[in-house]
């Protein structure tokens, strides 16, 4: 296959995109943060599935370590952030990645045989020396990282080093677990922001779905002043279109007016599904201009059948017949998929859309499994919104058939 007929599109989760289009505004405002002298905000990147948080920040990255910053950081599992000793290995371990090469000081040995030798062996803020001096400050866990990170900066004072970013992908499954007595998303933020009000310049940047601010501020109140938050939307038309036609531009495949536009509509501004359709529309024009067949428009129920097999059909199998029922109450409340609805909506679509309607005591309780399912979001001002995109359209596909 010639390199005009590979599809350069990419529908993976935070594979990127060959031409990323739009978010200029998100990356001055990060951009804004990395002039900070002394910290005093903090990055919360959120969004929807499929809107292109990952991808936007990895682009953060060398940005940031452009201007002096160093990088650190990684996905956060659940494993990582299930109790405050995991927690405070995660961020040893991230930190060790910035410090393993600063010097703090040389340790002398003798050796005696013919003649008495000195040798010189220099240390370096490693893992193993990082831990040891967890190990052996007194405190709590807080005081004991504490104790860590100011270690570290005073260390990279000697370097051109501006300050660290700690960066932390799909943080939203951080999460204190009272039950357990652990806190270590109460933990994170004790920790910073104790460190950058003495002016240590560590900042966070965290990314992750809609939920993830609202946990900060439950955790801490502070975190409402700590952050700023970047909600990353869908694409407007124009970067859509660009989405669409610039990894195309030098290669045989040609897309109509008409074709970019139905792309544009249907994939509601999204990037993944922009990506996603993209390269099925491509596969099948290479295949036409193989066989010397004629593509006369482009496939879109075979597009929407495959979308709904790969994206949507692994969520749908995970609801109840009930929570189906409720979900698609919500879809025909013909508010989108980016606006809200209340408990109350839902209760009085459902009594007009129902022969067996909700009550408000049982629409609480559902919106609250699927919120943990990851299909519904609640915002600080108690309204709930699709936390999957186009996920509305699926479910009245679904009922219809």
């Amino acid at each position: 296959m010639t390199t005009e007929h590979v599809n350069p599109f990419r529908p993976g989760a935070g594979h990127p995109p060959p031409y990323l289009a739009g978010r200029e505004e998100e990356r001055r405002i990060f951009e804004k943060m990395l002039q900070q002298t002394v910290v005093l905000e903090n990055l919360v990147l959120t969004g929807l599935r499929g809107v292109g948080k990952t991808v936007l920040f990895d682009t953060f990255k060398p940005m940031a370590q452009s201007r002096g910053w160093l990088w650190a950081g990684t996905d956060l599992s659940e494993s990582s952030s299930i109790s405050e000793e995991a927690i405070a290995t995660r961020l040893l371990a991230d930190v060790a990645t910035a410090t393993s090469n600063v010097p703090i000081g040389q340790v002398v040995s003798r050796r005696i045989g013919f003649g008495e030798q000195e040798t010189k062996q220099q240390i370096t803020l490693t893992y193993t020396v990082l831990r040891q001096v967890y190990d052996q400050t007194p405190g709590l866990i807080a005081d004991k990282l504490k104790a860590v990170l100011e270690l570290a900066w005073e260390a990279l004072q000697t370097s051109q080093t501006r300050g660290i970013v700690f960066a932390y992908d799909e943080a939203q499954n951080l999460a204190d677990q009272a039950q357990e007595n652990q806190f270590p998303l109460s933990l994170l933020l004790d920790v910073f922001q104790s460190l950058q009000k003495k002016g240590v310049c560590f900042m966070l940047a965290l990314t992750g779905l809609p939920t993830l601010f609202p946990k900060l501020v439950e955790a801490r109140t502070f975190a409402e002043r700590m952050f700023r938050v970047v909600f990353l939307s869908k694409l407007n038309e124009s970067d859509s279109r660009d989405a669409i036609t610039k990894p195309m531009s030098a290669g045989a495949v040609r897309m109509t007016e008409e074709s970019v536009n139905l792309i544009v509509k249907m994939s509601g501004g999204y990037p993944y599904f922009i990506q996603f359709m993209c390269r099925e529309v491509f596969d099948i024009f290479i295949a036409a201009l193989t066989t010397k067949q004629k593509v006369e428009a482009v496939p879109t129920d075979a597009i929407l059948r495959r979308l709904d097999s790969d994206f949507f059909a692994g969520r749908w199998a995970r609801v109840t017949d009930r929570q189906r029922d409720l979900l698609f109450v919500v879809a025909k409340l013909d508010r989108g998929d980016d606006d809200e609805f209340s408990v109350q909506d839902v209760v009085e679509q459902s009594n007009k859309q129902l022969g067996k309607p909700f009550g408000a005591s049982h629409v609480n309780q559902m919106l609250v499994s699927l919120t943990t399912s990851g299909l519904i979001y609640k915002n600080r001002h108690g309204k709930y919104s699709f936390a999957v995109p186009l996920f509305g359209q699926f479910v009245l596909r679904q009922m219809q058939s």
